[in-house]
């Protein structure tokens, strides 16, 4: 009896098993986070019903109700997810090929260069330049971290250890100075930056949804493509490099997607903290380690999560409307914690 299904492609030539277990355990979270999207649309200062939500969406409602779920509560749910999505799935393709669990976006210095970008932009340029280029400036961001990242850490090649500790080092010097451009600028732009760095989707409209979109359409299904190379790093760059593998060509490649993924989702949700952190040890541990099964059920997992803490962030608490941040880092501060003590002695 087959364990799962193989899928090939000539040009490219790629390969990829995909395991029975694998695949029923991404139709549950896609069925899941469907429901999950569902039922959060309904929560608010009014609750709808899920039938009601079901026909606003289809134009089938009482205008009120598609006013409210079709141009206030869906924009803002559907981009949680696929900032939930892009964290996770850019979590997951580090840890995969700096074989390290503690590696993620806002550990290793992504997220700090898209944060510094969008800053400096939100405190000198907001007057001058429209907002919507936002995004851009922190994906630039995000790029210019990681190129400086891996410019800093080569040394004939660039090894995994290497990576992870300049990169932490980086991390906190692009912390100092968002603080520094936080302590010298006016209130308002100061209180506006504050909340961006915490974390949140609030006000979000189509116009970031159809932002993001493209950038989990291309760059996940071409991560997942590089499965293969990802379970070969995890190896060990001398045992990847004997087996014929283009170990520091791949690394990089992988790094790019990585930043392209990190740095859409924070140009959309702000810097959204620990999500490339737990996804990927949960789906690590529904799926075990091999990358093609890892990386969808990370990115799931990473959506229900982002959509679950934003419904608590904006209709536990009347009439506040909390960052999703504070809650993420309110359940990933100690989870990092848990995994520096249990590796210690790693």
């Amino acid at each position: 009896m087959k364990s799962g299904v193989t899928i090939r492609f000539d040009k490219p030539a790629v390969s990829l098993l995909i395991h029975k277990k694998t695949l029923l355990l991404v139709l549950f979270l896609t069925v899941l986070s469907v429901a999950a999207m569902l039922i959060s649309t309904g929560l608010g200062d009014m609750r709808i019903r899920s039938l009601d939500v079901i026909r606003a969406i289809f134009g089938h409602g009482s205008q009120e109700h598609e006013l409210i779920v079709r141009s206030l509560r869906l924009p803002r749910i559907i981009t949680g997810f696929l900032v939930g999505m892009s964290l996770a799935a850019a979590g997951s393709i580090l840890q995969g090929m700096i074989r390290n669990p503690l590696a993620s976006p806002d550990i290793i210095g992504i997220t700090s260069g898209a944060s510094v970008a969008a800053v400096a932009f939100i405190s000198y340029l907001s007057s001058s330049v429209s907002i919507i280029w936002l995004p851009v400036a922190a994906m630039a961001g995000a790029g210019a971290a990681s190129i400086a990242i891996y410019l800093f850490a080569w040394k004939q090649g660039v090894t995994s250890i290497r990576l992870v500790l300049v990169g932490i080092g980086l991390n906190f010097l692009l912390a100092a100075a968002t603080k520094v451009m936080l302590l010298k600028n006016p209130d308002y732009s100061t209180s506006q930056a504050y909340v961006w760095l915490v974390g949140t989707v609030y006000g979000s409209d189509w116009g970031l949804v159809t932002m993001i979109a493209p950038w989990i359409a291309c760059f996940l299904p071409l991560a997942w493509l590089l499965a293969r190379n990802v379970n070969v790093l995890q190896l060990g760059d001398d045992v990847a490099a004997s087996v014929g593998s283009a170990v520091q060509r791949q690394r990089f490649m992988l790094l790019m997607i990585s930043v392209a993924l990190a740095g859409a989702s924070v140009a959309a949700g702000g810097a959204i903290s620990f999500i490339g952190l737990i996804a990927p040890h949960m789906a690590r541990k529904l799926v075990g380690p091999s990358f093609g099964s890892v990386l969808p059920v990370s990115a799931l997992i990473g959506g229900i999560t982002v959509v679950v803490a934003d419904t608590i962030a904006r209709s536990a608490f009347p009439p506040y409307d909390i960052p999703v941040g504070v809650f993420t880092a309110g359940v990933g501060a100690p989870f990092f914690i848990y995994l520096l003590y249990r590796n210690r002695n790693a």
